[in-house]
């Protein structure tokens, strides 16, 4: 426990305490709008307040809130305990970023250091303490629809994001100024639930659990992480809510985490659903894996009294618990709870970010800023010679996403307003001086049940009442009297997201029929595909001159897209997940495991691979993204070819802009060990280093390469893990993505 601030504080506070006050510093819940607007003053939460049963509260919409709820909370305290107040800022707060997976792609640490740190300060100046962020689920499979607010496939990548995104939002002290509690979520491996399902549960190798999904945490923790949020899903059988060796044994055993625990909404209760026992059973198993604070459910609140008392006995879950152990239980979630506390400053300063008049970040320079990571993280995956255009051609924006403001947000922006987006219509006529032909060519979706769906969260996805065909016609005849065409199509914002698994992650229907149509033109066709997660492009491609990837980029996407598309910015994104080939070719990424019977580059009866696709299997691999310039990757070179155990070896490669734009190049090294105990992944990233780059500069870059890049886990068990690493020969892959790189061999002695 943390006692930077507060001193004894946290020592005197539970030598006072009554086990009901203890029991309340766990119970987390939702502000509420009654109370948000000040007009309830018997609602459940206000009760809850006056009894002094609240520990934290999230969903608070404005400083004034908070302040009334602090003001409630502390007069209702015996001993006077404030509250934390926390928020979902996912992708930003008032001014929201693109989405997690897309500045993902921008592989710009520094980029999302800035973006966490600007969200930290306007989520700071309205009263908050802590956020539900970083997401760090490794996503590897397309259907789920959580991908968006991920980190993408790969746990190197995602860690480097976890620690960016952790020193953002926290600076050198979450309760410094302008800064807020990161919460490292979802712990663990939630991006990787059965069949892409939502909730649905990972079975791993604890190899994998180890290797992939575990790495960002560590990343996370190691930058100074001060929460951690439980994952709704089961690990190998065991729910993580109810995870004890991964809880108490990994997290805070291997990784020295010593901060706050927290549950996801009602994940206690869940764990009866899952099959864990009654609701006292699984509060008892929750409160002794290392949850500290139940966030709505009040299932702490309401079981662990006669717990406390009587402890519990149920042989068919396999406990038995005594009185007092629970009681013990109790004091460590509550001190952990106070310890967290005292480390934002509050034991110190009840009303601490809640007085005055804090000073919020300018909004214009968080617009730019948004404007700039939109540009950067946007994909560029084709480009025939048609991009940028020139402002003067003529020019036609055709497609359901061009008009459009609410989608472009992203799921998860809870703080985000709409209005404020400047959609890519009014973004593309403000660079070029008069507005684009338009026409919208066809609705986001078709199916009414599909758009009540998406509208869960208010109306995004409107219906167009004219016949498909008419539509067509319109978008057909505006594209014949252009020069070239922008086709602005993708999904709408709650296509991905919580609880928007996907069957078939590709293009709705008719967004590919309006694609058909204008391709049948012969006006070349620049598309721009929106999107929260890895969409399967199968025949896009070969129906336009250039296809840039833009993600839903935040308020200011579309001007980022309209500055890349226009020559504004430089195309510098890179994937940081792979692209289905076809919507079944799902989950996949570049570090798949090799089988007897690897993948030749073509079908072949008998092999890994697909009787039903044609052409390339991965089209837009991992790493992958184009610029407006050409970049030359020199042969790499060891500094030596054999090396001993502690030896640093030097990594050179030497890049070259041929082009006359300048280019932002992001360097991958990749490695593979071909002899291992056991199978090890045909490649995996192992370092990536951005370079800018003028015309005609060349630059080289230094890479040191140790003997640890190649240690891996054997784990029969999780208690059994242990890393290793073998003498022999190793491959290190260099080049601009997964796929098109360039090998130096490397052998290591014993």
């Amino acid at each position: 426990m943390d006692r930077r601030r507060g001193g004894e504080t946290v020592d005197r506070l539970m030598a006072q305490m009554t086990l009901a006050e203890k029991i309340g510093q766990l119970n987390l819940l939702a502000a509420g709008e009654g109370l948000v607007t000040g007009a309830a003053t018997a609602t459940p939460l206000a009760k809850r307040l006056d009894a002094g049963q609240v520990g934290a509260i999230f969903g608070t919409k404005s400083l004034a809130s908070a302040r009334g709820l602090q003001d409630r909370a502390l007069a209702g305290s015996r001993l006077k305990i404030p509250l934390f107040f926390a928020e979902d800022v996912i992708h930003g707060h008032r001014t929201v970023f693109p989405l997690p997976i897309a500045l993902a792609a921008s592989w710009d640490m520094a980029l999302i250091e800035a973006t966490a740190g600007f969200a930290a300060a306007e989520a700071s100046a309205e009263g908050l303490h802590q956020v539900y962020a970083p997401m760090i689920d490794v996503s590897r499979d397309a259907r789920w629809g959580r991908m968006a607010e991920s980190p993408g496939e790969d746990p190197h990548l995602a860690g480097a994001i976890a620690a960016a995104m952790t020193r953002g939002l926290q600076g050198d002290d979450p309760a410094g100024p302008g800064r807020v509690a990161a919460c490292l979520k979802h712990f663990v491996a939630y991006g990787a639930p059965l069949s892409g399902r939502d909730y649905d549960n990972a079975s791993l190798a604890w190899e994998d659990l180890l290797e992939i999904y575990l790495p960002p945490f560590a990343q996370g923790v190691a930058a100074g992480a001060v929460s951690v949020m439980a994952a709704f899903n089961a690990v190998n059988k065991l729910p993580m809510h109810a995870h004890e060796p991964l809880i108490e044994g990994w997290l805070r055993g291997q990784t020295g985490f010593d901060g706050l625990v927290v549950s996801d909404y009602t994940g206690i209760r869940e764990l009866t659903a899952h099959g864990l026992g009654s609701p006292a059973t699984v509060v008892l198993r929750a409160l002794a894996a290392g949850i500290d604070m139940d966030m709505v459910g009040e299932d702490y609140l309401t079981h662990l009294p006669a717990l406390a008392e009587a402890g519990l006995d149920a042989p068919e879950a396999g406990l038995s618990v005594p009185a007092e152990r629970v009681r013990a239980l109790i004091d460590r979630a509550c001190a952990r709870v106070l310890g967290f506390k005292a480390r934002l400053g509050l034991l110190d300063d009840p009303w601490r970010k809640l007085t005055g008049t804090p000073a919020a970040p300018d909004r214009a320079e968080g617009r730019a800023l948004a404007r700039k990571a939109a540009a950067r993280s946007a994909v560029l995956l084709k480009n025939d010679g048609l991009l940028p255009l020139d402002p003067g051609a003529r020019v036609a924006l055709i497609g359901p996403l061009a008009r459009d403001r609410a989608n472009m947000l992203g799921t998860w922006a809870v703080s985000g307003r709409a209005a404020d987006v400047t959609p890519l219509f009014e973004a593309m006529t403000a660079i070029a001086g008069h507005p684009p032909a338009h026409a919208p060519g066809c609705n986001l979706v078709e199916e009414d049940w599909l758009i009540d769906r998406l509208n869960v969260h208010g109306v995004t996805v409107t219906r167009d009442p004219r016949p498909e065909a008419e539509m067509l016609a319109e978008a057909v005849a505006v594209a014949q009297a252009a020069d070239i065409v922008v086709v602005a199509l993708g999904e709408a914002k709650e296509h991905a997201g919580e609880s928007s698994s996907r069957l078939c992650p590709d293009l709705p229907a008719p967004q590919r029929r309006l694609l058909d149509a204008l391709a049948a033109t012969g006006t070349p066709l620049v598309v721009a595909v929106f999107a929260g997660r890895a969409l399967a492009l199968g025949g896009v491609d070969g129906r336009c001159g250039a296809l840039l990837y833009a993600w839903h980029g935040g308020i200011a996407g579309p001007e980022g897209v309209a500055d890349l598309i226009f020559g504004r910015a430089e195309p510098s994104g890179r994937l940081p997940v792979t692209l289905p080939a076809a919507p079944g070719q799902t989950p996949v990424c570049h570090a798949e495991d090799p089988t007897g019977r690897p993948w030749t580059g073509r079908f072949v009866k008998f092999r890994t691979g697909w009787l039903d696709l044609s052409g390339d299997r991965q089209p837009y691999p991992f790493g992958f993204g184009l610029s407006y310039t050409e970049v030359d990757y020199a042969p790499p070179r060891l500094s030596a070819t054999d090396a001993g155990p502690e030896d640093r070896v030097r990594l050179s490669v030497t890049l070259t802009n041929t082009g006359p734009r300048p280019a932002t190049e992001t360097v991958q090294v990749y490695l593979s060990d071909p002899e291992a105990r056991i199978t090890r992944p045909a490649r995996h990233l192992v370092a990536f280093r951005q370079v800018d780059l003028a015309p005609g500069e060349a630059r080289e870059l230094v890479f040191e390469i140790g003997a640890d890049l190649a240690r891996y886990p054997l784990a029969p068990s999780l208690e059994t893990a242990r890393w290793v690493r073998d003498p022999g020969r190793i491959v290190l892959h260099v080049g601009p993505n997964s796929r098109d790189t360039r090998p130096v061999e490397l052998t290591w002695r014993a």
